[in-house]
């Protein structure tokens, strides 16, 4: 009698279920979520509160609406980097490679593991603009504009989280993901967040556009603003695209290298 084989779940389910997994273990133990969220919120504040009355004096515009666009980009970084510290204890536990040999999509786990952070982002945009508007941010470009402000960070975290897996899965200790952190931060506080581009330095300011989270915080800006966001949010498809052609291949090679190599 012939067996009849039961039919092959989806790629999108199934990575929806390795996201799942991943969010679920978020949860309970809530190490990335609360890292994601905790230094963002406490610099939103305490920013807020000491010095914004003087930036409105300075430059006659709220900083709100570029702080919390910052924070909530920096927050997607903090938390890609601390579930990439996960991925090492999972390729050094041989989970991945447990993981690897189950009968789905080999392309599941990784875009489960995306799909993961960029509702951990969504949901930690969404809390810290939470603050802002407690603390006088206020949208003027209607619902649309909120929901798009609230997914640019989760497109942040997409690509930030596919070069923190190329990273991780090769990395011999965590030292390799804090080499990468501090030029990425960095490039966060170096934009127009906090310092409006024409306080900075002469040098500086030509500088500040070309880099990849300029044009986000702007567009983020612009959609709270109620100002057109056009330019701006192309500009950061553009960068997105780019740099995960880039790391794309990267990650995906490394994570079945680490993957099959059993370690």
């Amino acid at each position: 009698m012939t067996q009849i084989a039961p039919p092959r779940s989806s790629l999108a389910s199934e990575s929806l279920l390795f996201a799942g997994r991943l969010l679920t273990q978020w949860r309970r133990a809530p190490t990335v979520p609360i890292q994601a969220l905790l230094f963002p919120t406490f610099l939103l504040i305490t920013y807020k509160l000491l010095v914004g009355k003087s930036i409105v004096r300075i430059t006659g515009t709220d900083s709100l609406y570029g702080l919390v666009p910052m924070c909530a980009v920096a927050g997607a970084m903090f938390g890609a980097l601390g579930a990439g510290l996960t991925i090492i204890g999972e390729r050094d536990s041989g989970l991945l490679s447990r993981l690897w040999t189950l009968p789905v999509h080999r392309a599941s786990a990784l875009l489960g593991r995306l799909i993961a952070e960029a509702a951990r982002t969504a949901v930690g945009a969404a809390l810290i603009t939470a603050v802002g508007v407690a603390l006088g941010l206020r949208f003027d470009g209607g619902c649309l504009a909120m929901i798009a402000f609230l997914l640019i960070p989760a497109l942040v975290a997409v690509v930030f989280s596919t070069a923190v897996i190329a990273i991780a899965v090769r990395a011999n200790s965590s030292a390799m993901l804090f080499w990468l952190a501090m030029p990425s931060i960095a490039l966060v506080f170096s934009s127009s967040g906090i310092p409006p581009v024409a306080m900075l330095p002469a040098w500086m300011q030509p500088l500040i556009p070309l880099q990849p989270m300029a044009p986000v915080i702007e567009s983020m800006r612009a959609l709270a603003e109620g100002d057109s966001a056009l330019r701006p949010l192309l500009l950061s498809v553009v960068w997105a695209v780019g740099l995960a052609a880039v790391v794309g291949p990267l990650a995906v090679r490394g994570y079945r290298a680490a993957a099959e190599a059993g370690r």
